[in-house]
């Protein structure tokens, strides 16, 4: 039985980059596919949230000159094109796919509601919610957060190239300390970057658990849905 029914997985856009500069690494894109294969033939119905990190950052591009609207925008859009690279490798093992879209965008996927996502994972697709909120000054955690709160997901899986959350940054810093687990209030007071404010403070409010790995790992996606502690579990 796996620990969680339904389950929102956040997968960052710099982790398709994979050994790359930049865009998708096609042994990290199949790698994420197989993982989330498995855990779908478990019986988990899974909406997946991806950011565009490895192709355009609305905030960054802002810093550079862009309007921060357009760039937000462009964001989004580069949502949408590694939205469009899962479903093709999930589709191309054999696994059923529903992209979503939070702006109109017919044919390259369906207009979000909570309703038709529900649907579909109840019938066994895995659900890719892309364009992130559709609205600027929103990042792809925040859009993780209101989809995992919108679907009534058992938790927000928030893949990454660490293993948990740290007292700091574990790459900076030899001397840093796993959490095995985490309040939402130590994360304030700690001022600890786990998500933006934004994307914290809903899932404080509306009582979704955050559970931290490492995605890169390849099986630490069955090792979550078997209960094993690899990560950091953030709670009330």
């Amino acid at each position: 039985m796996a620990k969680f029914k339904r389950i929102l997985l956040k997968l960052s856009g710099e982790s398709l980059m994979g050994s790359q500069n930049y865009g998708i690494d096609p042994e990290r894109l199949a790698d994420y596919a197989r993982q989330i294969k498995e855990v779908s033939e478990m019986g988990v119905q899974i909406g997946i949230v991806i950011g565009g990190g490895n192709i355009f950052r609305g905030l960054s591009g802002a810093q550079k000159g862009f309007d921060r609207v357009k760039g937000d925008q462009m964001g989004m859009c580069a949502t949408v094109i590694n939205s469009l690279a899962l479903s093709s490798a999930l589709e191309a093992i054999g696994v059923k796919t529903s992209v979503l879209t939070a702006i109109r965008m017919e044919p390259i996927g369906e207009f979000y509601t909570k309703w038709r996502a529900i649907e579909a994972m109840e019938a066994g697709r895995v659900c890719i919610f892309s364009a992130g909120t559709g609205s600027p000054y929103f990042t792809t955690d925040t859009g993780s957060s209101l989809r995992g709160i919108e679907i009534e997901a058992d938790v927000m899986l928030k893949g990454t190239r660490v293993d948990g959350i740290y007292t700091a940054d574990p790459e900076k810093d030899p001397t840093a300390v796993k959490f095995d687990e985490i309040t939402y209030d130590e994360i304030y007071t700690r001022g600890l970057k786990v998500m933006d404010l934004t994307a914290t403070t809903m899932c404080k409010e509306n009582n979704l658990p955050i559970y931290v790995f490492n995605m890169d790992v390849v099986g630490n996606l069955r090792k979550v849905m078997d209960g094993e502690p690899i990560g950091t579990l953030v709670h009330n």
